[in-house]
């Protein structure tokens, strides 16, 4: 049995067209005090219900060295200074509802109190070898590469 369907043009082109168009920059901060890392509990989105580093979008005409402050500071209170970059994440899955490319940095925090915002249902900080299991993005792997940048033995050694 062969059953014939209709689509428009526009509609068909609109189904086969690549998912993302261009890459989204966005910037994460690790913030590590006593053998914890930050970790923020997300509200919304894929991976809604997961901790992740604070982080997000760099606005245009940004840099981002100052996204992140940015961002630390909207998501957790704290005002923050970069001690060092991390690294850069690019894997095309490693977002799954965006084709987001990020940069991570190690920041200390300098002044603040620590508080959540709508973004979040909670944030707390985790020892380093209790991660939780339900982490989004590609953010264990941020982690332990820092702990590797930092010669930090205890969970990488190996």
């Amino acid at each position: 049995m062969v059953i014939k369907v209709r689509i428009r043009m526009e509609t068909l082109r609109e189904m086969i067209k690549p998912k993302h168009k261009y890459r989204i920059v966005t910037v994460d901060s690790v913030i590590l005090r006593k053998n914890k890392v930050l970790l923020l509990k997300r509200s919304f989105g894929m991976f809604k219900d997961h901790w992740v580093l604070p982080g997000g979008k760099v606005t245009k005409g940004e840099d981002i060295w100052k996204a992140v402050v940015r961002e630390t500071k909207e998501e957790t209170g704290l005002d923050v200074r970069v001690v060092r970059m991390i690294g850069f994440y690019d894997s095309p899955d490693r977002d799954p509802e965006k084709h987001a490319a990020t940069t991570a940095f190690l920041c200390r925090p300098v002044k603040g109190k620590l508080k959540g915002n709508t973004e979040s249902t909670d944030i707390r900080f985790f020892p380093l070898d209790e991660l939780p299991e339900k982490m989004g993005f590609d953010h264990r792997k941020i982690i332990l590469d820092t702990l590797k940048s930092i010669n930090y033995r205890k969970l990488v050694a190996g």
